[in-house]
């Protein structure tokens, strides 16, 4: 653990204290009264929330290796589903096919980005990128939505250019068959890209495990179209690539208001709440002013004043912010630092100690 002080005043005003990284402070404690029922569980699988699972803290490392690991077996999984498809395609015609084919294949690519993030968050901070490179993992994200909404155009395009230029689908058993295998491709990659990027707290991740997941039921969209295609109904197949790309627009609003949030410092405020309430828990802690979280790739960092005694001196606030602190990374998932700035509590008649500030701030 390092303390970081900006400045030191005297026993009756402010102090600091910074937690740096989790390899310098490691929790072993599990805390199974909070692991969710499967209940809790199956509504965070079908939801896009990327905040609350894994109570127990990872290390950076061992978090970006973990995201690796998932995004390389989804490309491999998602590139073999798109290859098949590809060849089906080829043989049978079918758009409705070609607009899942050239999503999946898409969303196999977007490990690509992902991938770049979690290497680069692994580089330590320097004096130009003070907070670390985590920010890479928010703008892979941005990527990620592009992606989606470039295979939504294109889908859009081909549905569109077949409704106007009817054609017979070929080979309709095999455009079945391939269908069957997108669905089942993308759903076991969607699951196991939600379940990763829960447990390491990465909204892209997340939001690429939506993506592919969304993917699955296109799959099936297109064995609906094979199956009218067989009854003789030629516009089956363009009909169900506009549904297709109906379905990809839904999961680009849904990718793009987690990213968008994420970029934008957003959290959710039960961890403000369950923040607060850890802080109120500290022996010495008065009241809570000032509370700010904010993501950092799949990393929470926070800032908080607390308020203490007045006649409190320097080293029993120094205490007092450390114990702060030791609470808010056991209460909070995913937190790696804090810095806690301890202010005196207020005297009736005494004047405001941060009153040299206030033009600062107004």
């Amino acid at each position: 653990m390092s303390d970081r002080h900006d400045h030191a005043h005297d026993h009756d005003h402010a102090h600091h204290h910074g937690h740096e990284s989790a390899h310098e402070h490691r929790h072993g404690h599990d805390h199974p009264h909070r692991r969710a029922n499967p209940r809790h569980r199956l509504g965070h699988l079908l939801t896009p929330h990327s905040h609350e699972t894994a109570d127990k803290l990872d290390s950076a490392l061992e978090s970006s290796a973990r995201g690796m690991r998932a995004l390389w077996v989804s490309l491999a999984v998602l590139g073999a589903t798109a290859l098949v498809q590809a060849v089906v395609v080829v043989l049978s015609g079918s758009v409705a096919l070609l607009g899942d084919t050239v999503h999946n294949a898409a969303d196999a690519l977007t490990a690509v980005p992902l991938g770049i993030a979690f290497v680069l968050g692994r580089r330590v901070a320097t004096r130009r990128f003070t907070y670390g490179y985590g920010r890479a993992e928010d703008l892979a994200g941005i990527v990620i939505v592009l992606t989606i909404a470039a295979s939504a155009a294109f889908a859009a395009w081909t549905a569109v250019g077949r409704l106007l230029d009817p054609r017979p689908v070929e080979h309709v058993p095999a455009v079945a068959v391939a269908a069957l295998a997108g669905f089942a491709g993308n759903e076991w990659v969607a699951r196991y890209r939600i379940r990763v990027g829960r447990s390491i707290g990465s909204a892209a991740l997340v939001a690429d495990g939506l993506h592919a997941r969304t993917d699955g039921f296109t799959s099936l969209a297109v064995l609906v179209g094979a199956g009218g295609s067989a009854l003789g109904w030629q516009l089956a197949d363009p009909a169900v690539g506009l549904a297709i790309t109906a379905a990809i627009l839904l999961v680009l609003r849904d990718a793009a208001r987690e990213v968008f949030r994420r970029v934008m410092d957003s959290v959710d405020p039960a961890l403000v709440d369950r923040a607060e309430q850890a802080l109120r828990d500290v022996p010495g802690v008065r009241g809570v002013g000032e509370l700010r979280l904010r993501w950092i790739g799949h990393r929470l960092r926070a800032e908080v004043a607390v308020v203490v005694d007045g006649e409190a001196t320097v080293r029993q606030a120094h205490g007092i912010a450390v114990d702060a602190e030791h609470a808010l990374l056991h209460a909070v998932p995913r937190l790696t630092a804090a810095l806690v700035h301890a202010d005196p509590a207020p005297v009736p008649g005494e004047e405001d100690p941060h009153r040299a500030l206030a033009h600062h701030t107004a």
